[in-house]
């Protein structure tokens, strides 16, 4: 059974050495969008991408980008991003950073981009329920936000199926972020969720090009 998945390039696992090719072997290679990570030290206990970093990697696709603000209080430098990007990029927040997060993502809205919110392991789904009325993505963290390279928490899972139960009738797309195997796209994609965020478990530091990788991730069989 063939499925219609999207497939996002985690970008702070890429080679800093020579951005320029990795973005380009990226876009030649079939990825849907480029996930920028953009940590400040004190939400998460991490520094990743910049604004800079973003800057140029918008300048080199035209490709979609999906910017995730691990930041304290991303109300006071949302302006930086949204005029960074372009109309169809997505910036998720973390509703946790931020006093009254419906302000920060009414900005985004102005600004002509997908309002979206990050969803934390530890984070319920009671607690961002009514904030699923205005956003139009939800990315779910599978791990603890911060890292590369970490364990799956098995009990997401659950939390993924309700936030599927009611994206429909509240008009958002899920997404998922951290520990992607194949086996998690087998399971979920069949299930409803939109795209994965890839790293270093099936994207980077692979064998292969890129190109050859991405197709096999698209070509998974499901029963």
């Amino acid at each position: 059974m063939y499925m219609n998945f999207q497939l996002m390039a985690s970008m702070m696992c890429a080679d800093y050495s020579n951005l320029r090719k990795e973005v380009e072997a990226l876009d030649a290679g079939g990825i849907d969008s480029f996930h920028i990570d953009i940590m400040d030290g004190r939400y998460v206990p991490n520094y990743a991408m910049s604004l800079n970093d973003l800057r140029c990697i918008r300048s080199l696709t035209s490709k979609p980008l999906d910017v995730h603000l691990m930041v304290e209080h991303p109300n006071n430098t949302i302006e930086l991003f949204i005029e960074s990007l372009r109309p169809g990029d997505t910036i998720y927040i973390h509703p946790e950073a931020e006093y009254h997060p419906s302000t920060t993502l009414q900005k985004i809205i102005n600004g002509g981009l997908i309002p979206g919110i990050a969803i934390n392991p530890g984070t319920s789904f009671e607690t961002v329920h009514e904030m699923l009325r205005i956003v139009k993505s939800v990315l779910v963290m599978a791990v603890n936000p911060g890292n590369a390279g970490q364990m799956f928490l098995p009990y997401v899972g659950k939390k993924i199926e309700k936030l599927l139960s009611v994206k429909d009738e509240m008009k958002y797309e899920l997404y998922w972020d951290g520990a992607c195997g194949a086996d998690k796209i087998r399971k979920f994609a069949p299930m409803g969720v939109k795209g994965f965020v890839l790293g270093t478990t099936l994207l980077f530091g692979q064998p292969r090009p890129y190109s050859e990788t991405l197709a096999a991730i698209r070509e998974l069989r499901f029963s």
